[in-house]
Order: C-alpha cells, then structure tokens, then sequence
C-alpha cells in the first residue's frame, strides 16, 4: 500500500511565496509529466522530511499525493535539500500514471556471501554497480534486485544477465551484458624486507 502525503495546489511561485510557505512548515512541489500540465503544489515539511530520512528508496517508491479526497499516484524524481539542516527545500514529481514506463535507479541487494567457496577461501567481492538503472511499469517498480553469490568462486564475475528481473522489467544499459559484480582474490601485503645476508 502506498504511502500517502496531504498535498495542496498552489497558484503562487517564486522566492517569496516559498519563503511563506517554508514559514507554515510547508514545502514547495511541482508535479510533471504524463497527460496533464505541470502542477505546482504544497506539502507538509515533517512529513516529507522523515520519509527522506528513514527510506533509502525515495526516489524508486511511489507515492500518492490526496489533494482533499482527490488522490494522484506520484513518483519522486529530484529532492533540494538545505546545505546545512538537510531540510527539503523542494521536490520534483512525476505523474505515476496506469501503463506509464517510468525509468527509476534500483538497489541492489547481494545475498549468500556464506555459499560463495570463493569467498570463503578469502576472496573479496568486488562491486562494480550499488543500484542499476531500469525501465518497468509505474505500478510494478522493484524494491530490490537480488544478486546471488552461492557457488561462486574466485574470478567469477556476475552480469546483469545472471540476474533474475521481475516481469516488465528492462535494464537501460541494452547493448552490452554490464558487470554487476566479481569474486577477486585477496589482497596480500607483501613483506618487502630483505632477509639478512649471513657474515661471511
């Protein structure tokens, strides 16, 4: 179930209409995209303010925006934040239509490092990409992808074809399979000391 944020419309734009917005503990928004005209709009400070906070998949989650009853599926797209508080500032939104291909930056989650042989025996995993950058349905947006590392072995290297996409699903990158990850071998430090020569 989506999250849901009050939302108002708002007519007035500007630095001063946002400085009294800010004063209500409100924040300024615009809402773009799809079928309908950019949309200025107010929110609550405290609540988008924690949500930013407390999840690390803002900006790949869908929200829903309930203007008085009226609500409108929304997916965050850019967050202004203030150079010392952090405080939003002001955050763009893109229309979540039904049937919409939206293009979001995904986690990934690696899983059964303890079933890799090649890092049980000292190998070191090597990531390559933290999220992927994907196209799917504005209603099926993944969480996660997972990655997983049972039965690799040291020099194994994970591309994105190894990997498992939900339905509709479909990485940006299309003309090459991308490295996600690989199993290197440990770093030794080597002892550079010469050993003694004996007195003759």
């Amino acid at each position: 179930m989506a999250t849901v944020f009050p939302a108002e419309r708002r007519e007035k734009s500007g630095k001063g209409p946002a400085r009294q917005l800010r004063r209500e503990h409100k924040i300024p928004a615009i809402v773009y995209g799809g079928h309908g005209e950019p949309m200025r709009i107010a929110m609550p400070l405290k609540e988008i303010k924690r949500e930013l906070g407390r999840n690390p998949r803002f900006f790949s989650t869908v929200f829903e925006l309930d203007f008085g009853g009226e609500r409108l599926k929304v997916l965050p797209r850019e967050a202004q934040l203030h150079p010392v508080s952090d405080d939003p500032l002001h955050v763009d939104f893109l229309r979540a239509e039904a049937g919409a291909v939206m293009h979001v930056e995904v986690p990934v989650r690696f899983v059964h490092e303890d079933q890799s042989p090649g890092i049980k025996r000292g190998g070191v995993l090597n990531v390559v990409r933290r999220t992927i950058d994907v196209t799917c349905p504005a209603d099926a947006i993944p969480g996660e992808l997972v990655v997983d590392l049972a039965g690799r072995e040291i020099g194994d290297s994970i591309h994105i074809s190894h990997v498992t996409l939900p339905p509709g699903v479909k990485p940006t990158i299309t003309d090459r399979d991308f490295t996600i990850c690989s199993i290197v071998p440990p770093t030794v430090a080597t002892d550079t000391t010469e050993a003694e020569t004996p007195a003759a």
